[in-house]
């Protein structure tokens, strides 16, 4: 089987849907599933190691500069360039240009066509276009959701919670749940000594660690604040966050009206392959209060490491964080979050206990398991379309 990905987004762009477009790609292929991606090019990026993927010419995104739009002529011109490829499927994994493009395509060529819905919009919505009253901006989300799962023979939601909601919003088109797996890799253990010596942070100091997009929505403003209450109990902790993104300018200036500059350290993106399992490690307590995360793979990745978490429990990350998982889960309220990280930092004996529950329990999200049942999908869907045909 061959399966034709369309994406507005890829790595070397750092967030859950490149992870999980790469993760799944590179488990389909073992199970004998072949996939060729179309995605953006990035400024700086040298695409000439990559397999199986086609770069398409873009600009960019207003008030993001990490994002880059796909040329509709240019990707119209790479997808008619594949007009001979044999393809079984096209797998859609975002809903802007990719969505459009791909269906078309799809229905041209007489495709099954299916999407993953990676983004809750609800409250991008509200975050990106602040001008937008809430209601009218949610009465739109739902109802682009609703037209453009109306294109589709099929529907991959990551967790079950984002399944319920768009069932919510009326969508009729079937849902598949299929969280995003983790790798083999995911568990090598990394060397915490050899991140505090690379990105500068004094030995021996208790690590808050925040790793994810730095975006409006994901509520590391929260953790900024309730992190302010963490160090009246425990004065030499510290906040690492690690990632990009358009909320960093904001949270510098957060950080500096709290009086934290000194006690937070923001460190960028790290490489997926050595530093990132490297910050995990260091961590003494990884923290998490995103309200819009379809999965929340990172608290997956923290506990393949053995760090212990704290964390709301909303929307995706309601599916991950299940007793005895290794975490603590608070309510999005300052005082008691603030309580569990202390809790965390003071007591050993529980530290330790978390980070058994944590390795334990991620060991149950093989990578390879959730790309089999993409794989059964696949297939059912390509049975179902050749019968389907005259």
């Amino acid at each position: 089987m061959r399966v034709l990905y369309v994406s507005d987004v890829y790595f070397p762009r750092v967030n859950g849907v490149s992870t999980s477009i790469g993760t799944f790609r590179a488990d389909l292929d073992r199970l004998g599933i072949q996939t060729l991606l179309v995605a953006p090019r990035y400024p700086g990026h040298d695409p000439a190691a990559e397999r199986a993927v086609v770069r398409v010419a873009g600009g960019r995104v207003p008030g993001d500069p990490e994002d880059r739009r796909m040329r509709w002529g240019a990707l119209t011109q790479a997808l008619n360039a594949l007009e001979r490829e044999p393809f079984d499927l096209v797998h859609i994994q975002t809903p802007f240009v990719a969505h459009y493009a791909g269906v078309r395509y799809a229905r041209r060529r007489g495709l099954p066509c299916v999407a993953t819905y990676h983004t809750f919009f609800e409250e991008y919505l509200h975050h990106y276009v602040p001008a937008l009253p809430r209601r009218i901006g949610r009465g739109f989300a739902r109802a682009f959701t609703r037209s453009q799962c109306a294109d589709l023979g099929a529907l991959v939601a990551p967790s079950e919670p984002l399944r319920q909601v768009l069932q919510d919003y009326g969508v009729e088109t079937p849902v598949h749940v299929i969280p995003t797996g983790l790798p083999a890799d995911r568990f090598q253990p990394g060397d915490g000594e050899r991140f505090r010596a690379l990105a500068g942070l004094p030995p021996g100091r208790p690590l808050v660690t925040y790793v994810g997009r730095v975006a409006h929505e994901k509520n590391i403003d929260f953790l900024v604040r309730t992190f302010a209450r963490v160090r009246q109990a425990v004065p030499n902790a510290l906040l690492v966050i690690a990632g990009e993104g358009p909320a960093r300018e904001p949270l510098r200036r957060l950080v500096q009206a709290q009086g934290l500059t000194a006690d937070v350290r923001f460190v960028g993106y790290l490489d997926r392959n050595s530093s990132l399992l490297d910050c995990y490690a260091a961590a003494s307590v990884f923290v998490f209060a995103s309200r819009t995360e379809t999965q929340g793979l990172v608290l997956l990745e923290a506990f393949a490491q053995g760090t212990p978490v704290v964390s709301t429990a909303e929307l995706g990350t309601k599916s991950i964080l299940a007793p005895a998982c290794g975490a603590l889960i608070c309510e999005e309220l300052t005082e008691p979050f603030a309580a569990a990280v202390v809790r965390v930092l003071s007591d050993t004996r529980l530290r330790r206990a978390l980070a058994d529950q944590a390795r334990t329990y991620a060991r149950g999200w093989s990578s390879l398991t959730m790309a089999g049942r993409l794989g059964e999908l696949y297939h059912a869907l390509s049975r179902t379309q050749q019968r389907a045909r005259p």
